[in-house]
């Protein structure tokens, strides 16, 4: 444990942890930066007025509950620009006092220096503490990031220079990249999916403890289910919690996560926040008992058990499992508004979340040989496609 006078910004109402081999204590909740009004025009470099008082209202009250660790990306829009304005001409805030992450992907060594010089001028700052490769999204991916001589090197030879603090890579990636991933060795910290709806990077997490790396987890409220627009089913069985406090509280159960994104931009985000603290390892008695609501949940639609990641690269090019997701959610749990929202997201973002609409066509390639169920998956993924999908103007 460190003596909290060596933890940045430290308030004893917020929680602490180690972040791997980074050996930065970063607060378990870290402050995003990619959902601030107006963060996604043109020019990226020139953030309104509006943007720059709204982030540095945020970032202040960030600082005010303990939170020591800002996150953002050069893929953010003009979020760089926007916390280099924020923190050093408006806050005028020591560089020394925060941890700060960002990222990047991209695709050569020349390439890579380039970018992180330029998010160093929007940054206003000489050097980054957490920077990630962004975007090991499949093999191809990581192959090219990690090549001899390729980005990833470069980040390491700007960490040897001092430029950047510690290297690290995020993923929307199957399992199987992420676990090559960090068997590469060159990383020291990962930012990755895994909540109580999405629970197949457990093993990730844990092989990253192996490797004593830190673990970020990317995007728990909207990313895990847009929790932040619950059902009233979902309110009852997480009560007398939220579901982003329930949902906080069940990823930080495992000690080898060390922090969560929240994007919060408004004051009673704040205090929603503030009811995930302090975080129980194990969970204490309320908390497994929602947790035991939640799991009987699935009790009301068995077949919803099923997550069919075994099914990934089928012939019919469905993203199976995050289908079946959005179904077990719908099912068991009357979360919808994920569903609608992220379904119709299919064929629009490449390699951050893959996969083809379940139409009919699709629906009859699938070879649910290689699932070990004896389920109907042509049913329940021709349902879910229904349910959610919703054609764009001009195919109406």
């Amino acid at each position: 444990m460190s003596d909290s006078n060596n933890i940045l910004n430290y308030n004893e109402k917020m929680n602490y942890r180690r972040f791997g081999k980074t050996e930065r204590w970063l607060s378990c909740i870290t402050l995003g930066g990619m959902r601030y009004i107006d963060g996604w025009g043109d020019p990226r470099t020139e953030p309104k007025d509006e943007m720059i008082e709204q982030c540095a209202r945020i970032t202040q009250l960030a600082f005010d509950h303990g939170i020591n660790h800002i996150e953002t990306a050069y893929g953010y829009g003009k979020s760089e620009y926007c916390y280099g304005r924020a923190l050093n001409e408006v806050l005028k805030r020591p560089r020394d006092s925060y941890h700060l992450m960002t990222k990047g992907g991209a695709d050569s060594a020349d390439a890579m220096r380039k970018m992180v010089e330029e998010q160093l001028t929007g940054l206003q700052t000489d050097h980054i503490d957490l920077y990630g490769w962004h975007g090991i999204n499949n093999a191809e991916k990581m192959k090219m990031a990690c090549a001899k001589g390729g980005p990833v090197e470069e980040l390491l030879k700007m960490q040897n220079e001092g430029i950047i603090g510690c290297v690290g890579f995020s993923t929307h990636a199957p399992l199987d990249v992420i676990i090559e991933s960090i068997a590469t060795g060159l990383f020291s910290f990962v930012n990755l999916h895994y909540y109580y709806f999405f629970q197949r990077n457990r093993g990730a997490v844990d092989y990253a403890n192996t490797k004593d790396m830190g673990v970020f987890i990317i995007s728990p409220n909207d990313k895990g289910g847009k929790l932040y627009e619950p059902s009233d089913k979902l309110n009852e069985l997480c009560a007398p919690l939220t579901p982003i406090q329930f949902n906080a509280k069940w990823c930080l159960k495992h000690p080898h996560i060390h922090t969560l994104s929240f994007g919060m931009t408004e004051e009673p985000h704040f205090e929603e926040m503030s009811g995930v603290l302090p975080v129980s390892v194990p969970l204490n008695k309320q908390e497994l008992e929602i947790e035991a609501r939640m799991n009987n949940a699935l009790l009301e639609d068995p077949g919803s058990a099923y997550e069919g990641h075994e099914l990934w690269n089928d012939p019919s090019g469905i993203n199976i499992a995050e289908v079946l997701r959005h179904r077990r959610m719908w099912k068991c749990y009357d979360q919808q508004s994920f569903g609608f929202m992220r379904y119709n997201m299919f064929q629009d973002k490449g390699d951050w979340f893959p996969g083809s609409f379940a139409t009919e066509d699709k629906v009859a390639m699938l070879n649910a040989e290689n699932s070990p169920v004896d389920l109907d998956l042509n049913s329940m993924i021709g349902e879910t496609h229904n349910h959610f999908y919703k054609p764009k103007e001009d195919e109406k």
